[in-house]
C-alpha cells in the first residue's frame, strides 16, 4: 500500500482543526501548528468573539468527520430575529417559513475545543501549540516555527502545506512578500465592534427570549445579542469608529456611554449591570472583507478559510464557509481518488466564485440588519416570503434560506437568485401587486415570472 503524504497545517482554529481531523481520518500524517496555547487548557479572555451562528453548511462539514451531533449539543437553536424598536417593543421575524429551520448560537472556543480533542485523539495527528510560524520556504516545502515560550526555532518539512491561520495569515503574508500573491484586497469597514454581555438571571434564567438572535437596528448602528448555555447572552455593539456622534470615538466618558444606551437601547441597558466596565475593558475591533488570489503556490501550498476569504460577520457564514471549504476540498479529493496534487490545483477554481459571493452577501446583510429590519416594506417582504416558504404547494426559498438552509445551492447561485427575488418582491409590493386576498400560489406565480424576467436581463 502506498504511504500517504505528510501534511502541515498552519493554524489550528476552527477551519484548521476540522481540516486536520478530516485529513487524519483519510490516512494522512498531519501536523497542526497553532500560535496560541492549547484552548483546552487555558481560561479564555473575553472581548473579541462574536458568537458563531452554526447552520446547514457547517453541519454538513461536521457530519463528514462525525462531529455534527456533538456540535449541535453545545449550541442553542435560534428560530428568528427578535427585533427591538426604540421604545423597547419587540417583533419576532422568523428565519424561515419552515418552522424546523434554525441556526445555532455556538461558542467559538467550545467548538474549537471539541474539534481539537477529536483531532488529538487520532493517531495520525500531532498538535503543536504556543508556536508561531515565522517563515515558509515555498520551493523546499519547509516551515520555520518558533516556540513562543522557549524561543527555540525549528524547521519542519512536509509534502503539502495548508494555511488556515485566519485573516491575519502569516502564510498569506509570506505569499505577498515572495510575490506569489498577485491580487490582495482588504476593505476595512467604517464600523467596528465591541463585545458586551447580558448576565444570566437567578437560576440560570435568560433575561430575554432564549431561542432568538436579538437585534436593535438603528439605521447607522446596531446591537445584537446571542444566547449562551447557562442563561447569559454575548452582546455585540456595531458602531462607526469615528464621528462626532454615534461613534466609538464619541463615547469617551461613562456619562456619554450611559446616555447613548439610554437613548438607543433602553431595554438592553436594563439587563447590563457591567456595561461601563466591559465597554472600557473590552477592545474595539475592526471589521473588513479580504479577498486574494491565487490561493495556491507551487502546487503544494494552499490557503483556505479566512486566510483566503475573510468576511464581515453579518450573515453568520464565516465559519460555515470555512467548514464548507473543507467539505469541497474533500469532495474534490474523493473524485480524484485521493490525489492531493490534483485537489490542490483544482480547489480555487471550484471555490473562488462562491467565496467572493458570500463576501458580497455578508456586506448586503450588514445594511439589512442595521437598517432594513426596521423598515415596514422590508418586514412586508419577509411576511410574503414566510408565507411562500410555509406552503407545501410550492418550492420557494428566500435569499436568507438559500444561503443558510439550502446547502445544495452554492453561494454564487444563492446570490444571483436571492437578489433577483428580493428585487422582484420589493418592486411588486411597492406597485401594490401582491394583494392580501391572493392565494399563495397566485403570489408565487407573479413573483416567479418577475424573477425570471430579472434573471434574463
Amino acid at each position: 500500500m502506498k504511504k500517504k503524504e505528510d501534511i502541515i497545517i498552519v493554524g489550528a482554529g476552527l477551519c484548521g482543526s476540522l481540516l486536520g481531523l478530516r485529513m487524519a481520518q483519510l490516512g494522512y500524517k498531519v501536523t497542526l501548528i497553532e500560535r496560541r496555547p492549547d484552548l483546552r487548557k487555558i481560561k479564555q479572555s473575553a472581548g473579541r468573539s462574536i458568537n458563531l451562528a452554526l447552520s446547514n453548511r457547517g453541519f454538513a462539514a461536521l457530519k463528514l468527520v462525525g462531529m455534527k451531533e456533538a456540535a449541535k449539543a453545545i449550541g442553542i437553536p435560534m428560530y428568528g430575529r427578535m427585533l427591538h424598536n426604540i421604545k423597547g417593543e419587540t417583533l419576532m421575524s422568523p428565519y424561515s417559513g419552515k418552522k424546523e429551520n434554525c441556526i445555532y448560537s455556538t461558542s467559538r472556543t467550545h467548538l474549537n475545543q471539541l474539534l481539537l480533542e477529536a483531532a488529538d485523539e487520532h493517531p495520525n495527528t500531532s498538535l503543536v501549540f504556543d508556536t508561531t510560524c515565522t517563515k515558509i520556504d515555498f520551493q523546499k516545502k519547509r516551515v520555520t516555527i518558533q516556540h513562543n515560550e522557549s524561543g527555540v526555532i525549528q524547521i519542519l518539512k512536509a509534502d503539502y502545506i495548508f494555511g488556515t491561520d485566519g485573516a491575519g495569515s502569516v502564510i498569506r503574508e509570506n505569499m505577498i512578500e515572495s510575490s506569489f500573491l498577485k491580487n490582495h484586497d482588504f476593505q476595512l469597514l467604517s464600523h467596528g465592534y465591541k463585545e458586551l454581555h447580558f448576565p444570566a438571571l437567578s437560576g440560570e434564567r435568560y433575561a430575554m427570549e432564549k431561542n432568538a438572535l436579538h437585534i436593535w437596528p438603528r439605521k447607522d448602528f446596531m446591537l445584537i445579542a446571542l444566547p449562551n448555555p447557562g442563561g447569559s447572552f454575548t452582546v455585540t455593539l456595531f458602531l462607526a469608529h469615528k464621528g462626532k456622534i454615534n461613534s466609538f470615538e464619541a463615547l469617551s466618558t461613562a456619562d456619554k456611554i450611559e446616555d447613548f444606551f439610554k437613548e438607543n437601547f433602553k431595554d438592553a441597558l436594563e439587563v447590563m449591570p457591567d456595561l461601563h466596565e466591559l465597554f472600557i475593558t473590552n477592545p474595539t475591533s475592526i471589521l473588513g472583507t479580504l479577498e486574494c488570489a491565487p490561493w495556491l503556490v507551487e502546487d503544494h501550498i494552499l490557503i483556505m478559510g479566512d486566510a483566503a476569504h475573510a468576511m464581515v460577520p453579518f450573515y453568520g457564514q464565516g465559519m460555515n464557509a470555512a467548514f464548507e471549504d473543507v467539505l469541497i476540498f474533500d469532495k474534490i479529493l474523493s473524485e480524484n481518488q485521493g490525489g492531493l496534487s490534483v485537489a490542490f490545483s483544482e480547489f480555487e477554481s471550484v471555490r473562488a466564485k462562491d467565496a467572493h459571493a458570500i463576501c458580497e452577501l455578508s456586506l448586503d446583510n450588514f445594511k439589512e440588519m442595521q437598517a432594513d429590519t426596521a423598515d415596514p416594506i422590508f418586514l412586508h417582504k419577509r411576511r410574503v416570503e414566510m408565507e411562500l416558504e410555509a406552503s407545501t404547494k410550492i418550492d420557494y426559498h428566500s435569499k436568507y434560506s438559500l444561503v443558510t438552509f439550502c446547502e445544495d445551492y452554492s453561494y454564487s447561485e444563492a446570490l444571483q437568485l436571492g437578489r433577483a427575488q428580493d428585487q422582484a418582491i420589493l418592486s411588486l409590493i411597492k406597485e401594490n401587486k401582491l394583494l392580501d386576498e391572493m392565494s399563495v400560489k397566485e403570489k408565487y406565480e407573479i413573483i416567479k415570472k418577475e424573477v425570471a424576467d430579472l434573471l434574463r436581463t
